[in-house]
């Protein structure tokens, strides 16, 4: 299922009427911060994951050298 022109057209036409013309600009900048703090975000917690990935890696890797 995909959203077509029409269906494109129709949701445009009730975000102005809702919103007003004036205000569209304001609420995609605001979206855009809210994508911006969205995307930094997950990149945090991607690189926190990765670091203690590693270290788990790195402890496990001593333990194993230690038991030889």
């Amino acid at each position: 299922m995909s959203i077509g022109m029409p269906e494109i057209i129709v949701i445009l036409i009730i975000i102005i009427l809702l919103f007003g013309g004036k205000r569209i600009p304001e609420l995609a900048k605001a979206l855009g911060r809210a994508t911006y703090e969205f995307k930094k975000a997950k990149e945090s917690i991607k690189k926190e994951v990765d670091e203690i990935t590693e270290e788990v890696k790195d402890t496990t890797t001593v333990a194993d050298n230690s038991d030889n």
